[in-house]
Formats: C-alpha cells, sequence, structure tokens
C-alpha cells in the first residue's frame, strides 16, 4: 500500500470484500484506477504461476461488483495488476497482468 500511495496512487479500499472474493487493493491515479492482487511466495515465478483462470474469473467479477457499488468513483481506465513480494521482501509489480475476456 505504500509503494503505491508513495508514486501517487489514492488508495481507495484495501481487502475490499464480495461475494465473488476479495480484492487486495483498489486505487486510482489520474483517470486509471487498478485492482491490485498481492502474492506473496518464496520466489517470483511462484507467486506469478499462481494465479490461476478460476482466481482471475472471480477478481473480474469482484471488480466489477465494486464498481457498480461505487458510482462515485472516476475513472477514465482500469486495469488489473499483480503485486508479487518475494521472500527477500522485494515487491515486484505486474501492471496489467490481465484483461477482461
Amino acid at each position: 500500500m505504500e509503494r503505491l500511495a508513495g508514486e501517487g496512487w489514492t488508495i481507495l479500499k484495501h481487502r475490499a470484500r464480495t461475494p465473488w472474493g476479495e480484492i487486495d487493493l483498489v486505487a486510482v491515479r489520474g483517470g486509471m484506477m487498478i485492482f491490485v492482487e498481492v502474492k506473496c511466495r518464496p520466489t517470483f515465478s511462484l507467486a506469478a504461476s499462481s494465479l490461476g483462470a478460476r482466481q482471475i474469473r472471480r477478481l473480474i467479477d469482484a471488480a466489477s461488483m465494486l464498481c457498480a457499488e461505487n458510482p462515485g468513483w472516476i475513472y477514465d481506465e482500469m486495469r488489473f495488476d499483480v503485486m508479487v513480494v518475494t521472500a527477500d521482501d522485494t515487491v515486484h509489480q505486474i501492471a496489467d497482468a490481465f484483461r477482461l475476456e
């Protein structure tokens, strides 16, 4: 969260729960809204590969519900990012990690 705030993102939600599942972070900067999934694993490759098709679908559904529930959120574009935290506490952000189908 601190990393995104330091880059000028405004955090709208942290651990946003919906019937479809939880989104770790929702943030906005300018006209871009991001939905962030955080993965902590010993290595980057293990974390990056831990996000499967079923979870991606749930994240997309949860993001849709959050947008519908929060009509005051102003954005022109949205994307889904993954933040990978490895065992040495290094944070890697994968911007636009997956897209709506």
